[in-house]
């Protein structure tokens, strides 16, 4: 198993995915994070917020962390730095998560490579958005 770039499997990823939890979704809608979060919910996903500074975004409620999100989710979309996603990744080996999504310029090779050694499909340093509007919108 490698990194996900064909568009055939980033598709069927997309199109089977309902639950997304956003690491580090902001309530600040000049960010990156808040505009795709809210496009994608727009488009049917159901958006779980996961950031210790927040309460509450786009109307849900937020998670300190992905530990402590409840219920299943399909994919963990990254909106942090580059330097966070090796503990990102063994939250989403702790969980099972089944796809984690590194946003563009979230990129960390090592980090990607446990997680796909771990069973986890990746995508990395691609917009979840862009995506979905290029393969099915």
């Amino acid at each position: 198993m490698s990194i996900i770039t064909e568009d055939s499997r980033i598709r069927e990823i997309l199109t089977q995915t309902r639950r997304v939890a956003v690491i580090g979704l902001s309530s600040n809608p000049d960010r990156a994070s808040y505009g795709v979060a809210e496009a994608l919910q727009s488009e049917g996903f159901d958006i779980v917020p996961v950031n210790p500074n927040e309460d509450k975004v786009l109307g849900e409620n937020a998670f300190p962390d992905l530990r402590h999100v409840t219920g299943m989710v399909d994919v963990v979309d990254v909106f942090r730095a580059s330097e966070h996603v090796p503990q990102i990744v063994d939250a989403c080996i702790e969980r099972g998560v089944r796809t984690l999504w590194l946003q563009e310029g979230v990129i960390h090779h090592e980090a990607a490579q446990k997680a796909v050694d771990a069973g986890i499909e990746v995508v990395m340093d691609r917009c979840m958005l862009k995506e979905y509007r290029r393969l099915l919108g």
